[in-house]
């Protein structure tokens, strides 16, 4: 695992949040993530600016009613 999704799992482990994070077929990675509205605005930041050899063109948030408890961030295929 390189780059983006290794970002976005690093950074939702600190904050302790659930979720998911893979890459899709047209080169976009996707997120799902649930935790306290703060630390998932914390994300969200921390996506915004991505990792130093990234380029993030857009994040596109989408809020759903939480699903309850997720496991720990965990990348997926």
């Amino acid at each position: 695992m390189v780059g983006f999704r290794a970002f976005v799992l690093h950074h939702a482990n600190r904050l302790s949040l659930g979720g998911s994070v893979r890459n899709r077929s047209d080169g976009s990675v996707e997120c799902v993530v649930e935790g306290p509205r703060g630390a998932v605005s914390a994300l969200l930041e921390y996506l915004r600016r991505g990792p130093s050899h990234a380029r993030v063109e857009a994040v596109d948030v989408a809020e759903e009613p939480p699903a309850g408890e997720r496991p720990p961030m965990q990348v997926t295929a």
